[in-house]
């Protein structure tokens, strides 16, 4: 219990600990690794054993991403897939070795050790994407390809270091022909593929008719475990299998319902993960060979990085999504664990190659969210180019009475009195799909980013009567208010707040006027809840005034006290004592005017 209390207490603090620090979770999983293992505080001595468990995050990330995959969406993707990322493998692979060999390497181990490194990590990759909120963008979606690329690559990569082991003699007499290999892989491909369309879906129906919850949970997660075995078993990748199980209920009537039922057992067997990997760092060999290892990883994280730049280009990706995927993918993975394993066991590795190589795996993947905030720090915020892109005009030169800065939904309604009045009002937005499906409703929107000073310059900022700032980002609009309070400072500001705290600060900018965005609305909907219930409506809207004065005192005070200020104004449906007299009253009170009561 004490190992077990251990890891999640490491977890519980390293996470939240580094996401503070803008430094995100893996690190911190990474880092707390590194301080209870074998190498650190020495609360665990066999980090592998943890490791062979915490795989399993792995392959449930990969079910759950499986899910999200329609098959048609797969199909889609084939181009990324097979095209770029097959390029990206191949290209990195011939570049590592040739560094490899150019150290004085032996081909076989440069190979397998370039190799092993390509096939960059999955979990750190997606966690990434994920903690930015960019998986489901389009080049959120070319990563996921080549991830998915770089899984199947793992099956030849395999039947490669059997032959080596062959042509070294280092094979042992039990080892099977390549044609065998495939052959089961191939029959183990198919089957999963055949249980999955056709017999998952009878077994979920018949368990959501006669199973409880448990059972809906416990059948989730035997498919992802089936799977995985499955294609453990011939020789594939257990992540692979995982990733087919869900694509395959991806159309699956129960496809919400198993997301739901394995989400916390992935989160939690990801983090077990990190961990793990971090435990295994072996120390020991960093400080005995650090000048190879820390030659090793600036070579082989630069060279990958290039070629994947290069490649990115030539598939014709911008500057920016290509420097960020050649820093993304600059590292190794968990699959080059289980190749440098197979080539240690096969005899194509010594024990010294196959610690250094991990070694440089694992800081590799420790430095790739260090190298992800440095880029973001110092690369420039993207600029889409909206030159010739049909309904999208930069902003440049516009006048108007009033300037409306994003045009969300909260933009839409506020401009509809205005334009009843025949009040001139100039429109920037950064978004181009919202400038697009505006023109169609006879909107004419210009592209602007509101937080940039020469773009308020543009757009009249300096001219116009009011500015109204409705922005999503509560962070953009702070942005945006300073800017016009520094420059414009004659300028009436006009702020969309997303919440109390929110408010206060756009209050203490100096703004004119602000409003939380749900507030006016959800008063509306207590006054509508109220006459339901049968409250007359005169009475309904003096109890809406009397939130609203209350509201506003509260935020009187919490201007000068903090956000706990004003806290006796707000009703709560807490049962609280009411106050008595110290001795009761012999007789009952009376009214004496109407306007007592």
């Amino acid at each position: 219990m004490a190992q077990v209390a251990a890891l999640l207490g490491a977890g519980v603090i390293a996470a939240p600990v580094f996401r503070k620090l803008g430094l995100g979770s893996v690190l911190g999983y990474l880092a707390a690794g590194v301080i209870i293992g074998p190498f650190g505080l020495r609360l665990f001595s066999e980090p592998e054993t943890i490791l062979h468990v915490a795989e399993f995050g792995v392959v449930i990330f990969l079910f759950i991403i499986g899910l999200e995959m329609r098959p048609h969406r797969l199909w889609s993707l084939r181009r990324e897939i097979f095209g770029l990322g097959a390029a990206q493998v191949m290209t990195c692979g011939l570049l590592l070795t040739l560094v490899a060999m150019a150290a004085g390497v032996s081909a076989p181990v440069a190979f397998i050790g370039a190799m092993g490194f390509v096939l960059s990590s999955t979990a750190v990759i997606m966690q990434t994407l994920e903690e930015r909120g960019e998986r489901g963008s389009p080049a959120g979606q070319r990563a996921v390809s080549i991830l998915l690329l770089e899984d199947l690559a793992i099956v030849p990569l395999l039947s490669i270091v059997a032959i080596l082991a062959s042509v070294m003699g280092t094979a042992g007499e039990t080892a099977p022909p390549w044609w065998q290999s495939v052959g089961l892989a191939v029959a183990v491909l198919v089957a999963v593929l055949i249980a999955g369309r056709y017999v998952s879906n009878p077994v979920f129906r018949f368990l959501a008719k006669n199973g409880g919850r448990e059972t809906m949970t416990a059948a989730a997660l035997l498919v992802v475990v089936l799977a995985a075995w499955a294609m453990d078993m011939g020789g594939l990748s257990m992540a692979m299998g995982a990733f087919l199980a869900g694509v395959l209920l991806s159309d699956s009537t129960f496809r919400h319902q198993l997301e739901a039922d394995v989400e916390p057992f992935r989160a939690i067997l990801l983090g077990l993960f990190f961990l793990s990997v971090g435990m295994s760092l072996d120390l020991g060999v960093v400080v005995a060979d650090w000048r190879v290892v820390l030659a090793g990883l600036l070579a082989f994280m630069v060279v990958k990085g290039l070629g994947i730049y290069g490649i990115a280009r030539l598939f014709k990706a911008g500057h920016r999504e290509a420097l960020e995927r050649s820093v993304l993918f600059a590292q190794g993975g968990e699959f080059a664990f289980v190749l440098y394993a197979a080539a240690l066991t096969a005899g194509v590795f010594d024990a010294r190659a196959g610690s250094v190589m991990s070694a440089i795996v694992i800081l590799s993947m420790a430095l790739t969210p260090l190298t992800m905030i440095v880029m973001q720090r110092f690369l420039p915020a993207e600029e889409p180019d909206v030159d010739g892109v049909v309904d999208v005009e930069r902003a440049d030169g516009l006048r108007g009475e009033v300037l409306i800065i994003g045009f969300g939904r909260f933009a839409q309604v506020v401009s509809q009195p205005l334009l009843a009045r025949d009040v001139e009002v100039s429109i920037i937005e950064n978004d181009v799909d919202m400038i697009q499906a505006a023109a169609q409703f006879g909107f004419k929107v210009y592209y602007g980013d509101g937080s940039r000073l020469d773009v308020l310059h543009a757009s009249g900022a300096g001219s116009v009567e009011a500015v109204l700032v409705c922005v999503d980002k509560p962070e953009v609009a702070d942005r945006i208010v300073e800017l016009m309070k520094a420059e414009f400072p004659l300028t009436k500001v006009f702020a969309r707040a997303f919440d109390r705290g929110h408010s206060i600060r756009l209050i203490e900018a100096g703004v004119d006027y602000q409003i939380r965005e749900t507030f006016e609305s959800a008063l509306k909907f207590g006054e509508a809840v109220l006459i339901e219930l049968g409250a007359d409506e005169e009475r309904a809207r003096d109890t809406i005034e009397d939130v609203r004065r209350r509201d506003a005192a509260r935020l009187d005070l919490q201007l000068t006290g903090g956000l706990t200020a004003g806290r006796q104004l707000m009703r709560g449906n807490m049962v609280t004592p009411q106050p008595a007299p110290y001795v009761t009253p012999r007789r009952q009170g009376v009214v004496v005017t109407e306007e007592a009561d």
